[in-house]
């Protein structure tokens, strides 16, 4: 795979991971929040990976069906996507 689409979905991925982490530290803290398009928009970006480690990991937007169901196809899509556009 192109060593740049491989930098992409690794930045992507560390991205979302973050994002989910900073988004329960302010739910956390009675904060503004990151928009929940905002951390699909990152998972339909390439980060699904990252957001779905970062749901798990924090413990957060687990209990949203759209989130607990949608964010792990979006996973199995990017992964389908990535296996069949490989070299």
């Amino acid at each position: 795979m192109n060593d740049v689409i491989c930098m992409y979905l690794f930045v992507i991925n560390i991205i979302g991971f973050f994002t989910m982490g900073i988004d329960k530290a302010k739910a956390k803290m009675k904060a503004w929040r990151i928009p929940e398009k905002t951390l699909l928009g990152i998972a339909v970006a390439g980060g699904g990976l990252g957001v779905w480690l970062g749901m798990e990991t924090f413990r957060h937007k687990t209990k949203h069906w759209y989130f607990k169901y949608g964010v792990p196809v979006i996973l199995i899509v990017e992964i389908v996507a990535i296996l069949y556009f490989m070299e």
